[in-house]
């Protein structure tokens, strides 16, 4: 029974927290969920048990799901160790958990200079990616068009334009978010020896070349 009220008090504060960290009033959140501002403070201050079908409306209209509404904030180990992933040329450390807020995954990247063999093509995916340089230099393709990406900077682009992240002058690292099919695209591919276009490698990706047509 304490832990079924421990939980209602986790609740209650999650959904009064998520309505302040948007600026609404009581008025405003209930006139998004269809409840009255009487019912939705009682809510709050613990006045009335809580009930799941206007927890779903709550949820609905804070933007997140039932689940991450209600879940337990017990036993969670909230530090991620990411374990690093090599391919000839890259190395990858996942920084995201696999429960990752709204599909989005972390990830960091290490790309070497230079061919990485048989992955010669754009790659071309649904969504948007982003990433920012941590350091060393990225060269960014975009279709026809290349962008120099410094430390300290960062990109973010459709991934319906043919892509690839290639490294300048050296070693270059990134820490890039990915949608779920970013994440698909960039980071299960080679697990599923499926071989598909490289995401980090363009043509004419040698240290210094200029781009060439695709393969």
């Amino acid at each position: 029974m304490t832990q079924e009220l421990d939980l209602d008090a986790v609740i209650r504060d999650r959904i009064r927290g998520l309505r302040l960290a948007r600026g609404w009033s009581l008025d405003a959140l209930a006139a998004r969920c269809r409840l009255s501002p009487s019912t939705l403070s009682r809510i709050e201050t613990g006045h009335r048990r809580i009930a799941l079908d206007q927890l779903v409306p709550i949820a609905r209209a804070l933007d997140t799901s039932l689940d991450q509404l209600v879940e337990s904030p017990e036993h969670e180990d909230v530090v991620i160790r990411p374990q690093p992933s090599s391919t000839p040329g890259l190395t990858m450390w996942l920084l995201s958990s696999e429960r990752a807020l709204h599909g989005m995954t972390v990830a960091k990247m290490r790309i070497l200079p230079g061919p990485r063999p048989g992955r010669r093509e754009l790659a071309v995916h649904p969504g948007r990616d982003w990433f920012t340089v941590l350091s060393g230099t990225a060269r960014l393709h975009l279709g026809e068009r290349v962008v120099v990406v410094e430390a300290g900077q960062a990109a973010q682009f459709s991934t319906m334009v043919p892509h690839a992240i290639v490294a300048q002058g050296g070693p270059v690292e990134i820490l890039t978010v990915l949608d779920h099919d970013g994440e698909r695209a960039h980071l299960h591919a080679d697990a599923a020896g499926d071989a598909p276009p490289d995401p980090t490698e363009g043509p004419g990706s040698g240290d210094g070349a200029e781009p060439g047509p695709a393969a």
